[in-house]
């Protein structure tokens, strides 16, 4: 049988359909997490400028 960790409290968590919160442990935890997503607690680091575009073609290459 297959666990994960709770993503909140770090609880072992069986893998399966009647593990109703997966991969939370509870609906307490769950809640949590969702709490901290609502307060944007959680954000996606941004690009600085430095950066160089991914989708940018280099400056030597030949366009078609």
């Amino acid at each position: 049988m297959k666990t994960v960790a709770c993503p909140h409290c770090g609880k072992a968590v069986e893998w399966l359909p009647q593990s109703r919160w997966r991969p939370f442990c509870s609906e307490r935890c769950r809640l949590i997490d969702f709490g901290a997503w609502a307060q944007e607690s959680y954000a996606v680091p941004a690009q600085s400028e430095d950066a160089p575009e991914l989708d940018a073609a280099p400056e030597d290459s030949e366009r078609y």
